[in-house]
Order: structure tokens, then sequence, then C-alpha cells
């Protein structure tokens, strides 16, 4: 004979999975996927529509998010797709772009002038390395994803993460030692 148990209502909405809301993932990711956009080469002036983008994919495929990959490497898969298609539309259209210094009305001029420039030198350094290894270099060093998180994000091998990361730093590096040296005129004279 089989038992009839009831189980509290409150008991069984925590066993049962609740879906996503996209407001909830759009606040936790925002900041970081428009971040990424800009990290991973997407003009300035395509960030906001590029991040609509990504939010807008993110709402029409969460009720098929399946929680293999945690909820951040699947959105930022999804970023690095958009912002791959924003730098092959760019580099197609190659139209004049709005002014990336934008009229910033904050205290201490000379400091922001400062770190924007030093923003923009990041940007030509990781503007030189090929797309691949520029994406595993932003999501390792600058999103601070483990190579797993990069390899599960791209749908690449392990191996392939490790190898693009070596060769993204190496070139890196390089990029920055010709910078330092070009700032340090009489070195070595």
């Amino acid at each position: 004979m089989a038992s009839s148990i009831v189980y509290p209502a409150e008991a069984v909405a925590e066993v049962l999975p609740r879906p996503l809301a996209l407001d909830g993932v759009y606040r936790e990711h925002f900041k970081s996927v428009w971040r990424l956009l800009r990290r991973l080469g997407v003009a300035v002036a395509q960030l906001d529509d590029a991040s609509q983008d990504v939010f807008l994919i993110v709402h029409r495929k969460l009720a098929d998010f399946d929680g293999r990959a945690p909820l951040r490497s699947w959105v930022f898969a999804i970023a690095v797709r958009v912002a791959s298609d924003y730098r092959r539309r760019a580099v197609r259209g190659r139209t004049e772009q709005l002014d990336d210094a934008i009229a910033d009305t904050a205290p201490n001029p000379a400091r922001l002038r400062e770190l924007r420039e030093s923003v923009e030198q990041l940007h030509e350094m990781l503007g030189e390395l090929d797309d691949k290894k520029r994406t595993v270099f932003v999501l390792s060093e600058l999103e601070q994803l483990s190579a797993p998180e990069i390899a599960s994000v791209l749908g690449v091998n392990l191996n392939t993460v490790y190898s693009r990361l070596r060769g993204a730093k190496k070139s890196f590096d390089a990029a920055l030692s010709r910078r330092r040296a070009a700032r340090s005129p009489g070195v070595g004279r």
C-alpha cells in the first residue's frame, strides 16, 4: 500500500528551480558585459548598442539556459559573439567613428586625462592582438575567468585556451616593453 505524503507548498517551492529573471541577470552582469565588449574591441560609439544586443539575445534564450555552465560564462559567451560581429561590421563599414573622448565634467581633469590615456593605450595594445588571443587574454587577465570557464565560453579545448593565452601574454608583454622603451629616451644610449 502506497503512503500518501503531503508536502507543504514552501518545501516544494524550494526544490523546484526558479526561472531566471532578465532584470536580475541584467543588473548583475551589465557592467562586466559592457567592459568586456569594450576590451574586445567594440568601438565606444557602439557599446550601448552592442550591450543591448547581448541582453536581447539573453532575453530570447534565457528560458533555454540549462545551468550546465555558470550564468556568467553563458552571458560572456554571448558577449564574445556579439563583439566579434561588431568588429567584423566595423572592418566592413569603416565609417568615421564618433570621438571616444566624451566631455567630462568631473573634477580633476588632469587625472581624468591621464586615466583616459592609460585606458586608450590598453585598448591599443589589446588591438594589436589577433581576435582569438585578445578574447582569451581579456577573459583571463581582465575578467578573471579560469581557463576551464574560458574554454566553456568559447567552446574550445582547454589546451587551446592555454596556448592562446601564452601567445597573447607574450605579445602583450612585447607591446608593453616597446611602449616603455619609447617613453624612456636615452635609456641604453
